[in-house]
C-alpha cells in the first residue's frame, strides 16, 4: 500500500498586490507562485531550489501554514494545512529560519527559547529534561541553557534554533536557507548535524536553498522553481547532474563547485 505523502502541494497560486503606481490606477498584481504541485514522502529529504525571487520562501510559508494561497492548496498528511488545528500543526511541522540572529530573541536565555514552543503548545513533558535532551542532540552543553544568544557564535546560534525546532518532537522540518548566514567553515558542521538528526530521528525535511551543492548533498528529490513556476522535478542527483531544462543547467553552471563531506 502506498504511503500518504506527508506534504502535498496542489496547483498552488500565490498573488500579491503592489502599491498603486498612481492614485487612480489599479494595484498591480504579482504572481509569486503559479500552479506549483509536488508531494513529499514520509522520511524524505526534499529540496526546493531556484534563484532569488523564484518563490521558494513564499512556498515554504504556505507549507508551514503561515500564509494562505490565492489558489490551490497545501495538504499535511492528507488534510488541508489550514484546517489542521494550530497546536497539532505546530507540534508536527517546525521551521528552521535563515538567520539565527533575528530568529532568536536576544532578551531570552537559551533554555527559555527552547522551552517556548513547549509552553505555547502546552505539551505535557518535563521541560527542563527536554531542553537538556535537545541541547545534547545539537552538541551543545547543558550549561548553554543559562546563557543568552549573543554569547554564542553564529554556528552555535543556528544549533540553538535547530534545538528549539526539535523540542516539540516534530515529524517535519522546513529549513529555509539554514546555512546561508554562516561562514563557509561552519556550514559543513550544520549540514552534517542535520544529516545525523534526519537519520537518528527519522524526520522528513523540506530544504529551501539556492545552494545546489548543499541540496545535492542532503536531499533525495528536488524541485526547481523559476518565476513562481515548477520547471523541473525528480531525483536530486539526476536533476543536478543531467538536467532536462536549460534553466536548471544555467543554475548549475552559476554555482561554485563545492563538495560536502561528513565529519
Amino acid at each position: 500500500m502506498a504511503l500518504t505523502p506527508v506534504i502535498r502541494v496542489n496547483e498552488v497560486v500565490r498573488e500579491f498586490r503592489r502599491p498603486r503606481e498612481s492614485p487612480f490606477g489599479p494595484r498591480p498584481v504579482v504572481r509569486a507562485l503559479d500552479g506549483v504541485s509536488f508531494a513529499v514522502e514520509p522520511g524524505e529529504a526534499y529540496g526546493i531550489v531556484g534563484e532569488s525571487g523564484s518563490g521558494k520562501s513564499t512556498l515554504s510559508r504556505l507549507i508551514l501554514g503561515l500564509d494562505r494561497p490565492t489558489g490551490g492548496g497545501v495538504e499535511f498528511e492528507g488534510r488541508p494545512v489550514l484546517e489542521v488545528p494550530a497546536r497539532d500543526l505546530r507540534s508536527a511541522l517546525q521551521p528552521v529560519f535563515q538567520d539565527p540572529r533575528s530568529s532568536l530573541d536576544p532578551r531570552m536565555k537559551v533554555g527559555a527559547i527552547i522551552r517556548e514552543p513547549l509552553e505555547a503548545l502546552r505539551l505535557d513533558v518535563d521541560r527542563a529534561e527536554r531542553v537538556a535532551e535537545v541541547l545534547e542532540m545539537v552538541r551543545l552543553p547543558a550549561a548553554a541553557a543559562g546563557r543568552y544568544p549573543h554569547e554564542f557564535s553564529g554556528g552555535q546560534r543556528q544549533r540553538i534554533a535547530i534545538a528549539r525546532a526539535l523540542a516539540p518532537r516534530p515529524r517535519v522540518l522546513v529549513a529555509d536557507e539554514p546555512t546561508s548566514a554562516l561562514d563557509v567553515g561552519v556550514r559543513a558542521q550544520i549540514v552534517n548535524l542535520l544529516l545525523d538528526l534526519l537519520d537518528r530521528l527519522e524526520l522528513t525535511l523540506v530544504l529551501v536553498s539556492h545552494d545546489l551543492a548543499l541540496v545535492r548533498h542532503v536531499t533525495e528529490r528536488v524541485a526547481v522553481l523559476r518565476g513562481g513556476r515548477l520547471v523541473e522535478e525528480g531525483p536530486t542527483r539526476a536533476v543536478l547532474v543531467d538536467p532536462e531544462e536549460e534553466y536548471t543547467a544555467q543554475l548549475i553552471a552559476a554555482t561554485p563547485a563545492v563538495t560536502w563531506r561528513r565529519r
